[in-house]
């Protein structure tokens, strides 16, 4: 890796939240004493009450459905009233996401949960909604499937452009990186563009994290993740959040999920708690582990492709310097078809096949096998945290063998 991404790659787990700035490669300055605090001081501390005698770190779940009201006041704006609406164990995981993205945050049971809450609750019968074509393809499945008969016009283009006008666009989803073919856009251009002609802008912030990158701070209006992957980071639990700084864009978040039902379950929530404590950690040695990955994979005479943003040469390489504070530890390549990407998981010790990505666990996932449009020897490869040479050694071995 060259300078332009110094904390994202060169720097070793265990120091990778040395000072103020460390892990940080672009973005804006910080607007607060928290935010001017380096990544791993961030998310240690994120969301954790004031310490009282005899209480732990991170209270446990508050597993209540209906509480105790005042029986003359009745209800009080900020006391726990009743489960949809209120819990305190996720409104403390709110605070720290919100603390990480900039903005205010609203929880979901699954990042599908918050995506199609924004798609639902800002869309009205008359608008039109542009998608990336080459993002996430249940985002653009479901699309497809229930706005046009909501009278609501579908629209695509891809991550990288070219891009369309924005006229008459009510709101742009951004998704960079890309999932699976991990393009980058330029955030901040493309928000402006859609602001001047009076749209509203969504980026889904899954692959990179808020320690990747704070869509808020290059001028997006929401920020909407799957918290399932590397945010939390154990591929134990399902959670999607979707962050706003407009108090009415929140609110307007924040009733559907109350009409809806959408919330997230009080353990769940605890766990995306706990979890992110040791994000700074994982996505340290992840990120590692996809920068020397990426590079065995582009030399070796199985691969027909590879794609990563943080290796120079890549196609979004420069986008992402400009961009992103440090690149994620997922690598897409290609392998000639099916069976080889077979031998590859077959002769590999350290490799999981399974969906979803960002997990202590390294994983691939053939994206073709999901109806995702994808050739048949597309890998998303999602590296762990397991030792960099022990994982290179593993790969190698198993691209040897996907040879046949």
């Amino acid at each position: 890796m060259t300078a332009e991404f110094p904390d994202a790659t060169a720097v070793p787990a265990a120091d990778a939240a040395s000072g103020p700035e460390a892990g940080r490669v672009g973005g804006s300055a910080a607007s607060s004493r928290a935010d001017a605090r380096g990544d791993g001081t961030r998310v240690v501390h994120a969301g954790v009450p004031a310490p009282v005698a005899g209480e732990p770190f991170l209270p446990s779940p508050v597993f209540g459905a209906p509480y105790h009201l005042d029986p003359v006041a009745g209800p009080q704006p900020g006391v726990d009233g009743y489960g949809r609406t209120d819990n305190r164990t996720y409104r403390l995981l709110e605070q720290a996401i919100g603390e990480l993205e900039g903005g205010e945050c609203v929880v979901f049971a699954s990042g599908m949960a918050a995506i199609t809450a924004v798609l639902l609750a800002t869309l009205r019968g008359g608008d039109t909604v542009l998608l990336p074509g080459d993002g996430y393809y249940l985002t653009r499945a479901f699309a497809a499937e229930h706005l046009p008969g909501r009278g609501i016009e579908v629209r695509t283009m891809p991550t990288a452009g070219p891009y369309p006008a924005f006229d008459g666009v009510r709101l742009l989803l951004l998704e960079t990186p890309s999932n699976p073919g991990l393009d980058v856009c330029d955030v901040a251009d493309l928000a402006a563009r859609a602001h001047a002609c009076g749209g509203l802008v969504a980026v889904d912030n899954t692959t990179p994290t808020p320690l990747g990158q704070r869509p808020l701070d290059l001028g997006a209006d929401f920020s909407v993740a799957s918290a399932t992957k590397a945010l939390t980071g154990h591929s134990d639990m399902l959670l999607g959040y979707v962050c706003a700084r407009d108090p009415e864009l929140i609110a307007t978040i924040r009733t559907w999920r109350a009409r809806t039902g959408g919330i997230p379950g009080a353990f769940e929530a605890w766990l995306a708690h706990r979890s992110l404590g040791t994000l700074d950690l994982r996505l340290a040695r992840q990120t590692a582990n996809a920068a020397a990955v990426s590079e065995l994979l582009a030399g070796h005479p199985a691969v027909a492709s590879v794609r990563w943003p943080g290796r120079p040469g890549d196609p979004a390489f420069e986008a992402a310097a400009r961009q992103m504070r440090r690149v994620p530890g997922v690598v897409t390549f290609t392998l000639a078809d099916k069976a080889a990407v077979e031998r590859f998981l077959a002769a590999s010790d350290l490799v999981f096949a399974a969906t979803s990505f960002g997990g202590l666990h390294t994983t691939a996932d053939r994206r073709a096998q999901w109806g995702d449009d994808a050739p048949e020897g597309l890998v998303r490869f999602s590296c762990g945290v397991e030792d960099t040479t022990d994982l290179v050694a593993d790969v190698r071995r198993a691209l040897d063998a996907a040879l046949g």
